[in-house]
């Protein structure tokens, strides 16, 4: 049972050091992922799971832990790594699992709530509804012991490997699951069927895992509008979904929500009302971008780097003209004008919303308004916003990087010309294996890093469309 008595929930920023995180490892259930179902399950791609697993995630895993509970791992990474160990510190049902209450692993929180006899009956019977298991199959569930039965209800599968339904490729991207504003806990509502059950499965950890007992009343669960179930239709546009890629926390008293391929205009609306009723921040940012594939989430097309420096994609953010042409035709050919994205900020005062006319304009005011930084607000562009790098590499979330604290980032190696564009700004590269190394032999530490951008292996993860600000829900960050 992870437990821990000092454990406490608190995110103000995107930028503050980084202390405690939920994720989840790639599990059996992604190496399932079929052709004729890769979209149903929203992959784009297949993916080769032991390649994702030792090549890519599991540096994602080390590089967490010396940031975050290093004396689980300082001076032991060669035995983690040996063949012998067989991945042993990396798996929640083994007896050697790293078992870190600060780099949080969703299948040993699973496992946790499922050995109470009560909460497992609920959730056996809950995923059996939504799954459409026969009676048989949800008594058999309703007597596997907890440890297995977290990995069914994940993967899809029994021990034995027969499917029974579905995996859940997507719960890699933990952030979609849950939200974490100051101290309160916003549940999201997904805008596929797809993700239902990790919905469902997160909803059971954060009302009856310990670790969570002190903010029961601090949960927010987004309900549908009145009477949706009388809309015509079985997949009506209207409905109320919230994933995490569109909520960001950039300051104590501000969230911004986007509107999306995932996110609806009521299911902004309706969170917009509960963080302002439950007093939790003064003023929300909606920024509405086009529902498209390529963007998904808000956090696909920006994030941030420090108080005063921001990555984004500069062919939806910049307010002139997107082609250097004078020709006629170029306005009609570049599409990215029409793109631009609507910005809107509202306030629990309920004083006039005030609208921005760009994504720039918009994180300069969080930059020097909110955050009071006292430079300049700097912007590092996709691609080094040169076509057609932009659009390729903003594809491979090069503007989806995760801070671990102020100016230190995580990214994919495999975006060339935005690295460039991340040294022209004066940051430093390193990649994970040769700072693992140097943290290991103590040539560095956590405190040493300042202004640097992280390159993590990732031709597999970069197929599962979603990076590092994808594949982790932060539960605690240092103020800033």
């Amino acid at each position: 049972m992870i437990n821990d008595k000092h454990f406490k929930i608190n995110v103000t920023s995107e930028i503050g050091r980084l202390r405690a995180l939920l994720i989840h490892s790639p599990d059996s259930g992604l190496g399932k992922v079929v052709p004729s179902k890769a979209q149903d399950w929203l992959f784009e791609d297949i993916i080769h799971l032991d390649t994702m697993r030792k090549g890519e995630y599991d540096y994602y895993v080390k590089l967490l832990m010396y940031f975050l509970d290093d004396a689980k791992i300082n001076g032991r990474l060669a035995e983690i790594d040996s063949s012998e160990n067989e991945r042993a510190f990396y798996k929640p049902d083994n007896k050697n699992f790293h078992a870190s209450n600060k780099v949080i692993e969703f299948q040993s929180l699973l496992t946790d709530i499922l050995a109470d006899e009560e909460t497992r009956l609920k959730l056996v019977a809950s995923v059996c509804a939504i799954e459409s298991c026969n009676y048989r199959l949800q008594e058999q569930l309703t007597n596997t012991n907890p440890v297995d039965l977290a990995k069914v209800f994940i993967s899809g599968s029994l021990s034995d490997g027969k499917m029974i339904f579905a995996p859940i490729p997507n719960l890699i991207f933990s952030r979609d699951i849950g939200i974490i504003i100051n101290g309160h806990v916003l549940i999201n509502k997904p805008a596929k069927k797809a993700r239902s059950r990790e919905t469902l499965l997160a909803r059971y950890i954060f009302f009856n895992h310990p670790l969570f007992a002190a903010y029961q009343d601090k949960i927010i669960e987004i309900p549908e509008m009145e009477q949706y179930f009388l809309r015509p239709g079985e997949d009506n546009d209207e409905r109320t979904t919230l994933e995490g890629g569109d909520v960001m926390v950039v300051s104590a008293d501000h969230v911004i929500i986007g509107c999306s391929e995932r996110t609806s205009a009521s299911g902004a609306n309706e969170a917009i009302k509960l963080l302002f009723e439950n007093k939790v921040v003064k003023k929300v940012t909606v920024v509405k971008i086009p529902h498209k594939r390529d963007y998904m989430h808000i956090d696909t097309i920006f994030t941030q780097v420090k108080r005063n420096v921001w990555v984004l994609l500069g062919s939806l953010a910049i307010t002139k003209a997107a082609v250097n042409e004078i020709e006629p035709i170029s306005w009609f050919v570049d599409k990215r004008l029409k793109d631009r994205p609507e910005i809107i900020q509202f306030f629990s005062d309920q004083q006039q919303p005030r609208h921005f006319k760009s994504l720039e304009e918009l994180l300069d005011d969080i930059s020097q308004v909110d955050l009071q930084s006292t430079e300049p607000t700097k912007f590092i562009y996709s691609g080094n916003n040169t076509f057609p790098f932009d659009a390729r590499e903003q594809w491979t979330d090069s503007c989806n990087l995760l801070a671990l604290k102020e100016g230190v980032v995580l990214g994919y190696d495999r975006n060339d010309k935005t690295v460039e564009a991340f040294k022209a700004s004066g940051f430093k590269t390193v990649k994970v294996t040769k700072l693992l190394q140097q943290l290991e032999n103590k040539k560095i530490t956590i405190d040493d890093l300042q202004d640097l951008l992280i390159l993590m292996p990732s031709s597999e993860l970069s197929r599962a469309r979603g990076g590092f600000h994808c594949m982790s829900m932060p539960l605690l960050r240092d103020e800033i």
